[in-house]
């Protein structure tokens, strides 16, 4: 069709974007018993580009002398979109691709690979559990780390990681109210103060509360719509201990509470393959089914400056994660208004992630070459528990009707604990060869313990890479990495009895070669960057059903084989492209297949379009007055395994405008938001059996006061 045409220019367009420039005054002669600190406020400095990224190499090393494929998104920018959530904040870099919403999870794939909930998420560099709505307002950056990450953080799949860092308190004084709503009748408020507890500002802090009431646009098949009620809690403090030793703890608390919504369906069959069955924005979970969820996150981190070469950083979280689904499982049919199956449960799960690290960090010098030095290592301990109970059979209900569940998750009994631990140890050196080469040399060693014969996990993960810069603002590199996913052994079903039961299953193993470049143009306000990469992964696990049972009784086998190619390139610009233009956006081509695989060979992964793009602009055309455009395109994607199912290409317009005033010393702001200007039909992410309905036009207002 002739939009495909457009889509593949729009795509390409898009790969161009801006950022503002950063002014930094200097005072001289003053002496340092007397510096003040001055905040410059304004809205044309260059937040749209951020310079470094520390979850990319454990250290505050410039973008440009790392080998490797980062976005950056600042909050600046997300603050602008009135970002909800992660999704929306990760709209913004074209590698990532939304998945299913089922439940009230969002998932995530980065270059076509799928990120694991455990491991596929930090924050502030801890390996965090993600299996809710990520809060994003205590967010300075969330930072998109490409290809295989196991390096330094040890398991994780092989399309890279997402490392959100949290804000951190400040010595000037901060106290900023806003409020923000929708036309569906949502609200969020936001608290965000900060500032020195003492004179001499050596203890500082940072806290935020978040109240949000949310409405969706999809309802429930009584006609109720779908709410969800959230309050976030966050306190973090930093104390100097001397001069040279800073200690900072955290804690937030996150309590969300929420209609649940299992995803649409779509026809898988016929004539109306591809098509949402039934009418779209209707759930098809039972009014009364809910998820409630309580996070904990308790942590310190501790930061010694040893002398002017050499630091070390030791940190501490504990993540506390308790959630209630009470829900009605509603079974797929292509013919729902003839009844379709719910199965209602009450279940309790309850994951505690300890995580901790230590890093030392060191410049040297050894003959004519310098050195970046780290050495360290991390570990997890993972423990969940379950208790849950579920009716007995399915009962058939019509769209509309409703049933009495007669569930607590409290009659049952709790299941036995699943625990594991992980640890890690790695050393890298990027090393400045001559005053144009530079050389990034790494390796790190894993061992998995978990209960059970057969459950233990031992890996190696070395990463090299090498960097040219021909010239001052300019940077081309190579890199090879690789990443691990530990699997546990094969354990069969009692209906299910399998060939290989008890099988101690490889690791899963990602290989990656990548080629990219990056460029500081305009005085260095405009950050473009490319990247041609090839990720290979191997052992991947397979269960195949027989169609008869063999001569032992068995019905399965599961084993390890075929692999997983994901190829392409993508482009990406952060900066300033004039005084008052600003702009950010990406773009991917992605070619992702399943090799050597028994039934899925040449296939695609589900929600892994070919073309993607993004971009959002700022123009200022006033001191007060800025406004804003952004458009997302995603390719056309498969939602079945054997690609069958194709979900279409779609492009989602927003538009923004923000009007600043000060008055009695307070600056003031509006901003007014429409998403999916033209409101645009749309599938996103997920399977056809839990697909998301693109949201349609929203239009949302906001307000803040800056005290």
């Amino acid at each position: 069709m002739s939009f495909k045409l457009s889509c593949v220019g729009f795509a390409v367009c898009s790969a161009l974007a801006s950022v503002p420039a950063v002014a930094v005054a200097e005072d001289a002669g003053v002496e340092t018993a007397n510096i003040e600190r001055i905040s410059v406020m304004g809205s044309r400095f260059n937040d749209y580009k951020v310079g470094s990224a520390a979850g990319a190499m454990r250290g505050d090393i410039d973008l440009m002398d790392t080998p490797q494929s980062v976005t950056v998104i600042p909050d600046f920018v997300t603050d602008e979109q009135l970002a909800r959530n992660l999704a929306e904040v990760l709209s913004n870099d074209s590698s990532v691709t939304a998945g299913s919403e089922k439940w009230n999870r969002q998932q995530f794939s980065i270059r076509g690979f799928a990120l694991d909930s455990g491991n596929g998420f930090l924050v502030n560099g801890h390996q965090h559990w993600s299996h809710y709505v990520q809060p994003v307002e205590t967010l300075q950056q969330v930072e998109v780390l490409k290809g295989p990450s196991s390096m330094l953080y040890g398991q994780s799949g092989p399309g890279g990681l997402v490392n959100m860092v949290t804000k951190k308190p400040t010595y000037d004084r901060i106290f900023d109210l806003g409020f923000d709503t929708d036309e569906y009748g949502s609200t969020r408020f936001q608290m965000d103060a900060a500032g020195s507890a003492n004179e001499e500002g050596s203890v500082r802090y940072r806290t935020m509360l978040v109240k949000q009431d949310t409405t969706y646009w999809t309802e429930y098949q009584n006609g109720e719509n779908k709410e969800r009620d959230r309050l976030l809690t966050f306190l973090t403090l930093d104390f100097d201990l001397t001069d040279d030793v800073t200690l900072s703890v955290k804690y937030d608390n996150t309590s969300d509470k929420a209609g649940l919504d299992s995803g649409a369906w779509l026809y898988s069959s016929g004539d109306k393959i591809g098509q949402v069955i039934g009418e779209e924005g209707k759930i098809w979970e039972l009014p009364w089914a809910f998820i409630d969820i309580n996070v904990v996150n308790m942590g310190a981190d501790l930061q010694w400056h040893i002398n002017d070469d050499w630091q070390m950083k030791l940190g501490y979280n504990h993540q506390q994660y308790e959630r209630q689904r009470f829900g009605s499982s509603p079974t797929y049919t292509e013919t729902p208004e003839n009844g379709y199956k719910v199965k209602p449960f009450d279940r309790h799960d309850d994951w505690q992630y300890k995580t901790a690290y230590v890093d030392f960090i060191g410049n040297f010098t050894t003959g004519s070459f310098e050195h970046q030095f780290l050495i360290g290592a991390n570990m997890l301990d993972y423990y969940y528990q379950q208790q849950a109970q579920y009716t007995k059979d399915a009962v058939v209900v019509m769209p509309g009707q409703s049933i009495n569940p007669n569930v607590n998750y409290q009659n049952a009994t709790p299941k036995n604990p699943s625990e594991y631990h992980h640890y890690g140890f790695y050393i890298q050196d990027l090393i400045t060869l001559t005053d144009s080469w530079k050389a990034l040399a790494g390796v790190r060693y894993d061992e998995q313990k978990k209960d059970g014969a057969g459950n233990n996990a031992y890996a190696v993960s070395p990463k090299f890479g090498l960097i040219y810069e021909p010239t001052d603002f300019g940077s081309i590199y190579v890199n090879y990495s690789k990443s691990f996913t530990p699997k546990s052994s094969v354990v069969e079903s009692k209906d299910k009895p399998d060939v290989n039961d008890g099988l101690n299953l490889k690791p899963e193993y990602g290989t990656q070669y990548e080629i990219g470049t990056k460029w500081e143009l305009f005085d260095g306000g405009l950050l473009m960057t490319a990247a041609a990469f090839d990720i290979n992964v191997e052992n991947r696990v397979i269960t195949r059903e027989f169609d008869q049972p063999d001569e032992n009784g068995h019905v399965q086998i599961t084993s390890q084989e075929g692999e997983q190619n994901h190829k392409g390139f993508e482009m990406g610009a952060q900066g300033q492209l004039g005084d008052s233009w600003f702009v950010t956006s990406s773009m991917m081509y992605l070619n992702a297949k399943y090799k050597n695989d028994p039934t899925l060979d040449g296939k695609t992964p589900i929600d892994a379009p070919k073309w993607s793009a993004n971009v959002w602009t700022r123009y200022e055309m006033t001191e007060e007055l800025a406004l804003n455009f952004g458009a997302v395109y995603v390719g056309e994607r498969f939602a079945d395994t054997g690609n069958t199912i194709v979900k279409d290409a779609f492009v989602r317009f927003d538009l923004g405008a923000t009007y600043n005033w000060t008055y009695s010393d307070t600056e003031m702001s509006v901003r007014m938001n429409v998403k999916n200007l033209f409101d645009t039909d749309y599938l996103d992410g997920g399977s056809y059996k839990e697909v998301t309905i693109g949201e349609g036009r929203n239009i949302g207002l906001a307000f803040e006061a800056k005290f």
